[in-house]
C-alpha cells in the first residue's frame, strides 16, 4: 500500500475543481465538515490519489449529501454521515484493505438504493457506474464515470430519475434522516403491490440492514445466476 505522502497530490488536485462545481450546482449540495485525521485514514485505506475526483471527496470531505440528503455520496465521514468509504465498503467489497475491489459502494439514497463503481464484478465497463435499484433489484447500468456521476448528482433531473419513487412530502422526512439510515417500505417496492410508493407504509432502518435484505432478496428471486 502507498504511504499517504505519495496519495496527496498537491500540484494538481482535484478538490478546487470540485468546489467550482459545487458552487454551480443546479442541485442543493451540502459538503460536510472533514476531520482531517479521518480523511488520512479513509485516503490511506482506499488507496487513490487526491488528483482524482473520488480521492478529493474522500481527503476533502466527510461526504456530499445531494437534494437535502436524498443522495449521501461517501467521504471520510463526519457526524450526518459516519460511513466513511473505505469502512463501509469492507466486508462487503473487499475482505482487506488494499485489496483490489470488484466493485466500489460510493454512495446511496434515502430508499434504499446503491451506487456502485464497478471494478469487473457487473461486467465489462470497469470504471462505470451502476444503480442497484431497489424498485427491481437489478443493477442498472449509468454508463457513467465516477466524475460524470458527481456532475449527475449536481446537475441532473433526479425528479426525473426518481420517478415514481417520491411520496408527498418525502423532502420533510428525508431531512431529519440519518445519513446511516433509509426508509424500508412494504409493500416492498420491487414488488407488484408496492408500486404505488404513496400507498406504502415505511420506516427508518440501519442502511446495513437494507443492504443486506436487498441481497438477500435478490437471492430469494433467483437474480443471481
Amino acid at each position: 500500500m502507498r504511504p499517504i505522502d505519495e496519495l496527496i497530490n498537491t500540484t494538481d488536485p482535484s478538490w478546487p475543481l470540485l468546489q467550482d462545481w459545487i458552487k454551480n450546482a443546479t442541485n442543493k449540495v451540502e459538503v460536510l465538515p472533514v476531520d482531517s485525521v479521518k480523511a488520512k485514514d479513509a485516503l490511506f485505506k482506499v488507496q487513490v490519489t487526491t488528483r482524482s475526483p473520488m480521492g478529493a471527496v474522500v481527503y476533502e470531505t466527510g461526504g456530499l449529501l445531494i437534494d437535502d440528503g436524498w443522495i449521501r455520496i461517501l467521504g471520510s465521514g463526519s457526524e450526518k454521515l459516519s460511513r466513511s468509504l473505505p469502512d463501509w465498503n469492507k466486508g462487503k467489497a473487499f475482505k482487506d484493505y488494499g485489496a483490489a475491489p470488484s466493485f466500489l459502494l460510493i454512495a446511496d439514497d434515502a430508499i434504499g438504493g446503491f451506487f456502485l463503481l464497478n471494478g469487473g464484478a457487473l461486467g465489462e465497463d470497469a470504471g462505470k457506474i451502476y444503480y442497484f435499484s431497489p424498485d427491481n433489484l437489478e443493477y442498472e447500468p449509468l454508463g457513467i464515470s465516477y466524475t460524470e456521476f458527481l456532475n449527475f448528482c449536481f446537475n441532473s433531473d433526479l425528479e426525473r430519475f426518481y420517478e415514481g419513487n417520491r411520496w408527498t412530502d418525502w423532502r420533510s422526512e428525508v431531512l431529519k434522516l440519518e445519513g446511516d439510515k433509509v426508509f424500508n417500505f412494504y409493500p416492498f417496492l420491487w414488488s407488484k403491490e408496492g408500486k404505488e410508493i404513496n400507498k406504502n407504509s415505511r420506516k427508518i432502518i440501519p442502511i446495513e440492514e437494507q443492504y443486506h435484505l436487498n441481497i438477500d432478496f435478490r437471492k430469494q428471486l433467483g437474480l443471481d445466476k
